[in-house]
């Protein structure tokens, strides 16, 4: 049964500039409802794929299939002792997690549920979408960016190491993964004309864009892992370096708030994609390029978005299942030698080539199904070098003499990379010789 009745034909721009201030209201209390309910799922979803990527169950013993062990895990935050740290900068404290939050609510203000829709009993339409304005994408990197101060605040405030070494770790991989990311978003912005969220869902219309250009949906994927500090890019919160990295020195809900940052900012960056990439709320193949336009109208819209974004959520726990953590130096040059490059040679291939097609008048259709199979093999071939220099590194190499570390040379203990060798330790030295003493004695 069909709801809502679409009326597309209405200019989005137009259709929000007539919302009454009641109807904002109502959108952004369903925004905050949406992202709130999905974190509860997100929590629970996570721990049974995981589960059965291990072959274990996962929760199942809270309500049916465990769907109610995530509100028994924020009971729990919610009525543990809330602790503050005594040398932190209280206001600061405080206000961290709150700002990341924040920034995590205000992504999902301008992605596009749907077209513009009759809403019943009324004579009102309006888009399924609280804004758009033309630099909306651009918003989205705006509160991204803005989130990690979040981060940076709670961990320089808690007044600790750890928390304050976590933040450092989160203001260097924003900006080497935000660099990334953006540079797989200018050829999206190419093809599509526009910035605005649902002019890209609208451009859409005949085909998604992953298609012609697929290395920059790889590439914003990747991105996007680095940029929610998930497996294996968690390095502000590595524990087994850094305790819990920013938020060691947190309890009680003001952990809860940065762990709901977290999810609500996983769900951000895939309805982002599915936005960008995966025609949003538009049907997929054949679905709506058959002709079956009903698909695209009523309920279907928010059904086929949410579908997407899970989609992607999978992949980020399906990644966490299955790749181990990087080294911190491994995880920046991943960033800076590979992303960015790569990034900067497929948006001038991608300009360059389109630029040319349009000078000789070609079709830049043809380019764009042309510049999708050489990216796809591009994609191939830079997987396959990657894994030959893989199984290279591998192979057994001549015997080099390890560089001895003074692991206390810096006043605090640093571990050896793996060119590097610790001192061998003086007390196992009095174990062996006191060992060799003993077995004298019996001898005698």
């Amino acid at each position: 049964m069909h709801v809502l009745a679409s009326t597309s034909d209405v200019p989005v721009a137009e259709a929000l500039a007539a919302d009454p201030l009641w109807l904002v209201i109502v959108k952004a209390v369903l925004v905050v409802v949406f992202l709130l309910t999905s974190v509860l799922f997100a929590v629970w979803f996570e721990r049974r794929v995981i589960g059965r990527l291990q072959e274990r169950p996962g929760p199942n013993r809270l309500g049916p299939f465990g769907l109610l062990q995530s509100v028994a895990d924020a009971m729990k935050l919610l009525f543990k002792e809330d602790i503050t740290v005594r040398r932190s900068e209280k206001a600061l404290y405080i206000a961290a997690p709150m700002i990341s939050v924040f920034c995590a609510l205000l992504i999902f203000s301008v992605i596009p549920f749907g077209p513009v829709t009759h809403i019943p009993g009324t004579d009102m339409s309006t888009p399924l979408q609280l804004t758009d304005f033309s630099v909306a994408v651009l918003f989205i990197l705006a509160c991204a960016a803005l989130g990690v101060y979040g981060i940076v605040l709670g961990g320089w405030a808690s007044g600790s190491t750890y928390p304050l070494m976590g933040a450092i770790r989160s203001t260097a991989q924003v900006i080497s993964y935000e660099l990334a990311m953006g540079l797989s978003l200018v050829t999206v912005f190419m093809l599509s004309g526009t910035m605005s969220t649902s002019g890209i869902v609208e451009a859409q219309t005949d085909r998604w864009w992953i298609w012609p250009l697929f290395p920059a949906f790889i590439l914003y994927v990747i991105s996007m892992v680095g940029e929610t500090n998930r497996l294996p890019f968690d390095l502000p919160e590595a524990e087994g370096e850094l305790v819990a990295g920013f938020m060691t020195e947190y309890s009680s809900m003001k952990f809860a708030w940065f762990f709901l940052a977290e999810y609500m900012n996983m769900i951000n960056v895939s309805a982002v994609a599915s936005t960008l990439f995966l025609g949003g709320w538009r049907a997929p193949w054949p679905a709506s390029w058959a002709g079956a336009d009903f698909l695209n109208s009523g309920i279907f819209p928010p059904i086929w978005l949410i579908l997407k974004i899970w989609l992607l959520m999978f992949v980020f726990v399906w990644i966490r299942g299955s790749v181990l953590r990087f080294r911190y130096d491994q995880f920046m040059k991943f960033g800076w030698k590979i992303l960015i490059p790569v990034g900067l040679g497929w948006l001038v291939f991608f300009a360059v080539g389109r630029a040319t097609f349009d000078h000789f008048g070609r079709d830049l259709n043809v380019f764009d199904a042309v510049a999708g199979v050489i990216a796809i093999l591009l994609v191939v071939a830079v997987w396959s070098f990657i894994s030959d220099a893989a199984a290279k590194d591998e192979e057994p190499r001549e015997d080099v003499e390890p560089e001895v570390l003074d692991a206390f040379a810096g006043g605090y203990p640093v571990p050896p990379l793996p060119h590097q060798v610790l001192p061998p330790s003086p007390r196992s030295g009095r174990t062996v010789e006191a060992h060799v003493g003993s077995r004298e004695e019996d001898s005698e």
